[in-house]
């Protein structure tokens, strides 16, 4: 069978099952669920590729679900990823009312879209006419969310990192994979119905709780450290440093407090803030994090408080293969026009698709048919066809270029692109992000004292 011909083939079959897609997508959508915690969601991957008659692994790092096709030959595995988990937006109407989660972000739309070339290459037996495997790859946690609860998880040894992707790749769950691409849904209208940028940034993520002394805040204030001032001095101080950050390292920090105190008739004594510290590159991250570092030490300092900052790995910075780009561009264009795609770029969000891309060729482009804002309780989708079923054709026909004609496409991107990392290397990285500090107190104010003198 010719190319083309599969691809028509497959997008055809995708239309037949298109109420089933849209059904799977509607169906994440109304039960949200955070990161480590989709057993819904993945219960429901398992039971789609177990009806499919795909073999398949699930729990890997908790929640995660891997279906394996087989191709006619031998060749390079490719994975098409969909993200599990939703995120927290407490006031969006499809919020689950205990939890906050709500899919403002659009991961059901990935599932959906997954599941629905999972569908057509069965239905077309495409296998028989490619070389390699196709891996059907449902990954949790990619927002990072619940840091605390995530950080429990670790002491129990249930995780080492706190990402999804990380994790599996720690786990080996993606050492026999050679390339991989997800399509994530996007309603940024800059980017007409579909689009894919150059880069994104990638993130360290900051743990942050200022220790003062609790005092009654009415009648002897003076006995008190007040944490929650140390915390305002150390923000304003970040603040401070951005005039220093140099705008093509798109350097963004965002701290918020997850706790002021807790009496307001009491000198707050425990204050914990949160933050991420994203950057373009490693080296601009670095360069913030230690900048973001000192301002913290400066709020402790500023009254005699400590603070214990606890700096976690987050995503490295994304770098999409420009080879599997264009074969995204040319099957998504063809179902949709070349005038309704965006290319080029870089976006200032992050994703662990970054981690991913630093080692083996990958994408993470985006198709529309979404609206609202991302991460907002007005996000919605607004054209399942274009939400649902697109995706799914176009990882489809994707899969069919890299893996048609013995994989001569795969083969040749894996020849020439060089990993930036090894799986080794980017373990190591990771892990050497990992540390805890504990600055400050009155035993560093008379430190200073003494050196003053």
């Amino acid at each position: 069978m010719q190319r083309e011909e599969l691809k028509k083939k497959l997008c055809e079959a995708i239309d037949r099952r298109r109420e089933q897609i849209i059904s799977i997508g509607e169906q994440i959508m109304n039960n949200p669920e955070l990161g480590f915690k989709e057993v819904k969601t993945a219960k429901l991957v398992s039971e789609t590729l177990g009806q499919l008659g795909i073999p398949h692994q699930d729990g890997l790092a908790i929640t995660g679900v891997k279906g394996l096709l087989r191709c006619a030959k031998p060749g390079p595995t490719l994975a098409l990823m969909g993200e599990l988990d939703a995120l927290v937006v407490f006031d969006h109407p499809m919020a689950n009312k205990e939890t906050g989660a709500a899919h403002a972000c659009g991961h059901n739309a990935q599932i959906a879209g997954l599941m629905g070339a999972a569908m057509a290459m069965v239905d077309t037996k495409a296998a028989e006419e490619l070389a390699g495997n196709v891996v059907f790859f449902a990954v949790p946690a990619e927002e990072y969310v619940e840091i605390e609860y995530r950080m429990n998880l670790v002491t129990e040894g249930k995780l080492e990192f706190l990402g999804g992707k990380a994790e599996l790749v720690r786990l080996g769950h993606v050492d026999d994979i050679d390339l991989a691409m997800l399509i994530h849904a996007s309603s940024n209208h800059v980017d007409k119905l579909a689009g894919i940028a150059d880069s994104s940034n990638g993130c360290i993520v900051k743990l942050i709780r200022f220790i003062g002394r609790a005092a009654h805040a009415g009648g002897a204030p003076d006995k008190g450290i007040n944490a929650l001032n140390a915390a305002m001095v150390a923000m304003s101080a970040i603040h401070a440093q951005r005039e220093t950050f140099r705008d093509d390292d798109t350097v963004r920090v965002h701290p918020i407090i997850t706790h002021g105190g807790d009496l307001v008739n009491v000198i707050p004594s425990d204050v914990r803030m949160e933050t991420y510290v994203r950057g373009k590159k490693t080296e601009a991250i670095d360069d913030a994090n230690m900048k973001v570092d000192r301002a913290l030490r400066a709020g402790a300092m500023a009254v005699g408080a400590k603070v214990e900052i606890q700096t976690l790995p987050g995503y490295l910075p994304q770098i999409n293969n420009p080879d599997m780009a264009e074969l995204f561009k040319n099957n998504v264009t063809s179902l949709i026009g070349a005038d309704e795609f965006a290319q080029g770029g870089h976006r200032t969000g992050s994703t662990d698709m970054g981690d991913i891309c630093h080692i083996m060729p990958a994408i993470h482009p985006y198709i529309g048919g979404a609206e609202g804002t991302g991460h907002s309780m007005d996000w919605r989708v607004a054209d399942p066809d274009i939400a649902y079923v697109t995706p799914a054709k176009v990882l489809a026909m994707t899969a069919v270029d890299l893996l048609y004609d013995d994989a001569q496409k795969a083969k040749e991107i894996l020849q020439k692109t060089k990993p930036r990392m090894t799986k080794e290397e980017y373990l190591q990285y990771q892990r050497n992000t990992f540390r805890t500090e504990l600055f400050g107190g009155e035993e560093v104010i008379g430190v200073l004292k003494e050196s003053l003198k």
